[in-house]
């Protein structure tokens, strides 16, 4: 995609005002269900200009955020406070955040490690999110090697839960294969802590590693507060994700939110994520 032109898009219909601002009857119509989108579906946009790509978010009706974005104590650049007043200012929350922590674990190291996910959980706080997610991990070989992150992830959950936030841990594909014969992701749910961590089951990915994304919602039932609505590229753009039944077992299993990722795209980025949202708009079983 050529993002200069993706961008352009984006500022020209600022400019031209063809873009609505939130409080406009438009919006609020559009607005009523509370989609929410993962950042990372516009993140060479938000990387070049994230508070003009943050008012089109708003203008497309999307009103929960999930970001993609920590780095020395700031998200898109900006810093804790000034991102909630500005995402809120366009009738917008920060609700959940992928946060990778440190880019290896040693357990030597553990209360280094610990610090770091304080003061992530701080300043995610500080924004409003209630879930704070990691979004990817190595690949253990034995299980003793992942009931050394099992443990990590109790930890950091119980440092989240003081805060009254709640640390998860958000699926690929590989997570679904199998360790000393158990699948990585049954054994991670089944020996975390459910009072400390959860799992943000990312429903296309579940699919693509060999598990029906509705089989592990039932069989899992009240792991997964939140999901991500993922497709091979627009959201009901492959006719292969059966949508319907997943929102109904997510909603039994007790889902809370809910994130449009759009990684792949027939569009400019900012028309795929729009797509997406009207897909969902228009859906009679999306709440």
């Amino acid at each position: 995609m050529n993002n200069r032109r993706d961008f352009l898009k984006i500022s020209s219909a600022l400019a031209l005002g063809t873009l609505l601002k939130p409080q406009s009857l438009w919006a609020e119509k559009m607005a009523k269900k509370p989609i929410g989108i993962q950042l990372y579906s516009l993140r060479e946009a938000m990387r070049d200009d994230p508070q003009n790509t943050l008012r089109y978010v708003s203008s497309i009706g999307y009103k929960n955020l999930e970001t993609a974005s920590y780095s020395e104590g700031k998200v898109y650049g900006m810093d804790p406070v000034f991102f909630r007043k500005y995402i809120e200012n366009l009738g917008m929350k920060l609700k959940s955040a992928h946060v990778g922590g440190p880019r290896t674990y040693d357990p030597a190291k553990k209360g280094e490690a610990l610090d770091w996910w304080k003061k992530a959980v701080e300043d995610h706080k500080t924004m409003g999110a209630k879930y704070l997610i990691k979004p990817s991990m190595p690949i253990p070989t034995t299980l003793k090697e992942l009931d050394t992150w099992i443990d990590y992830y109790n930890s950091i959950g119980e440092i989240a839960k003081k805060s009254g936030m709640l640390f998860g841990f958000h699926n690929h594909a590989r997570e679904f294969e199998a360790i000393e014969g158990k699948i990585m992701m049954d054994y991670m749910i089944e020996n975390t802590d459910p009072k400390l961590v959860c799992f943000e089951l990312d429903v296309y990915w579940s699919q693509k590693g060999g598990q029906d994304p509705v089989a592990y919602l039932e069989r899992y039932g009240g792991r997964f507060p939140v999901l991500h609505i993922k497709d091979e590229e627009e959201i009901g753009a492959s006719g292969t994700m059966d949508f319907e039944a997943i929102f109904k077992a997510a909603y039994k299993q007790g889902m809370k939110d809910y994130y449009v990722e759009v990684e792949r795209y027939n569009f400019e980025p900012i028309e795929s994520v729009k797509r997406s949202f009207d897909f969902l708009n228009s859906a009679a079983y999306v709440k």
